[in-house]
């Protein structure tokens, strides 16, 4: 049929458009009355429009049907979005459900690769408990001096024979003697 009118045709309708009614986006005219949502029918403008070939969708819409899927790819900052989108035509696929490689799932409660014990106490030592120091990794609670009981830091120790001192101590015991030393 024969556009007599001279208006451009609307993307959604297929009518006329017309300058006063006219609403354009990327290329394509449509009516102000068409320019909808193709989900949730929500009336769009400039600012919340997304383009999917010949599709008009609202942002949500469009992250729901084309969007990043999975955790962590919610509805808004702390949420967990249980909609997987089927009204959207979107279909879901069940999968196994996930098992933790690890049989003790809790990483907190995973033994220290390598690790006998603490050179402390001699008890194993955990990912959470763990400190590392003189080649060896401690229970944050035994991480300290031997001789004045004084808590440590990695940049804080010295180490002889298997055990850790903080400097001042390694120096009174094991440093230089006489005059001028200490």
């Amino acid at each position: 049929m024969p556009n007599w009118g001279g208006g451009k045709k609307c993307g959604v309708c297929q009518k006329a458009v017309y300058f006063a009614e006219e609403v354009q986006c990327e290329g394509s005219s449509f009516h102000k009355s068409c320019f909808l949502c193709m989900v949730c029918k929500k009336n769009l403008d400039s600012t919340t429009v997304a383009v999917h070939g010949e599709e008009i969708y609202c942002k949500s819409c469009y992250g729901k049907k084309y969007g990043p899927k999975g955790y962590g790819y919610g509805q808004g900052a702390g949420t967990l979005s249980t909609d997987k989108g089927e009204s959207l035509g979107i279909k879901y696929e069940e999968g196994q459900p996930h098992r933790p490689t690890n049989p003790n799932a809790s990483r907190m409660a995973q033994k220290v690769e390598g690790s006998d014990g603490c050179p402390r106490c001699g008890q194993a030592v955990y990912a959470a408990e763990k400190v590392i120091g003189a080649g060896k990794s401690w229970h944050k609670s035994c991480f300290r001096c031997a001789k004045c009981g004084k808590s440590l830091e990695s940049t804080t120790l010295a180490d002889k024979d298997g055990e850790i001192y903080c400097k001042g101590c390694y120096a009174k015991n094991f440093g230089p003697k006489g005059f001028g030393f200490g």
